[in-house]
């Protein structure tokens, strides 16, 4: 039977009514079960404790417990893919970090696209990276090290925790920007670079302020400069590489992300959460000691931000002919 064209118009407009209720009401309901927040990286660093942090608070607020899930392996895709491939109903969540935007570029044939596949939901913190030099180094400024390494060219040893980590591509845009040629010697991980680089058997890395931090102030390492546009609050009295090499910046940020399609009341109400959450004096201090200044944005910031970071690593990838461990 065909339907008069304004009966026909009346029920579409009637079921496109009663699914946004239908999806409105979900998200209210929500969670009504256990949400797995996938970590993609090892239990201990940065990533894994925000993440522990911002669950916790999470599960408080919502009333189910938000599981931290580490997935490490293959760079962050393992667990990256996992949420690619899971359910878009909000039950599964991601860690996004700068890792993501880096491997984009980095690993020439991944089973996801992630600006596509993965919706952004709330950003947590960004850190500075600390350029930092073993003292024997005699450079004590951005300008003196460069000229430095200009006379030193070739020689000079540059730490870091493994090709195409963001310590990595720090040190490489630095290297362009700079123009200066320095060694890269990847290790397995931050630790073992940083006894090197303490012990004077490396010179130099691009590091997250926190792991060198105590050695900073106990005259160990000196810190150059800090590599965020603005200056440090764990450092106030670093200089940031920018103000003597205009519009250098790199720093490590991490996010929440789900799987795309995910229902937008979902990710709305978790923004609005988190959002609360990093307001939070308490939780404000506790991402400030692991060198986090907390960034607040919406899931439509965030995605900018995500894509913009993609861009701008993919040309130093591609300049330096980074390739994946």
């Amino acid at each position: 039977m065909k339907l008069p064209r304004r009966q026909f118009l009346h029920l579409t407009a009637g079921a496109t009514v009663l699914s946004a209720a239908s999806r409105i009401a979900q998200a209210q309901a929500y969670p009504a079960r256990p949400v797995r927040l996938i970590v993609p990286v090892a239990p201990g660093g940065a990533a894994d404790i925000t993440a522990r942090l911002i669950g916790q608070r999470l599960s408080e607020r919502l009333g189910q417990q938000f599981v931290i899930d580490n997935r490490p392996g293959g760079g962050a895709n393992i667990g990256t893919e996992a949420v690619v491939r899971a359910p878009a109903d909000g039950y599964t969540l991601l860690m996004i970090g700068g890792y993501n935007a880096i491997n984009a570029t980095l690993y020439q044939k991944l089973n996801f696209n992630f600006i596509r596949d993965i919706a952004p939901v709330a950003t947590l913190t960004r850190s500075s990276i600390v350029m930092v030099v073993n003292p024997s180094v005699a450079a004590k400024s951005v300008p003196e090290f460069i000229a430095y390494a200009k006379a030193n060219s070739g020689k000079i040893t540059m730490a870091s925790p493994g090709s195409g980590t963001a310590s990595h591509i720090a040190g490489e845009l630095f290297k362009m920007m700079a123009g200066v040629d320095m060694v890269h010697v990847p290790y397995r991980g931050g630790g073992p670079a940083l006894t090197d680089l303490i012990a004077g058997q490396v010179q130099i890395m691009f590091v997250t302020i926190v792991s060198p931090i105590e050695y900073i102030r106990a005259g160990r390492l000196r810190a150059i400069a800090v590599t965020t546009a603005t200056r440090s609050e764990a450092l106030p009295d670093i200089p940031t590489v920018g103000e003597f090499l205009p519009g250098y910046e790199a720093s490590n940020w991490y996010g929440i992300g789900a799987p795309r399609s995910t229902p937008v009341e979902v990710i709305d109400k978790l923004n609005k959460e988190i959002n609360a959450g990093l307001a939070d004096p308490k939780i404000k201090a506790r991402l400030a000691d692991l060198g986090g200044d907390v960034l607040a944005l919406s899931p439509a910031e965030f995605g900018r931000l995500i894509a913009e970071e993609t861009e701008k690593w993919a040309k130093v990838v591609r300049a330096a002919n980074i390739k994946a461990e």
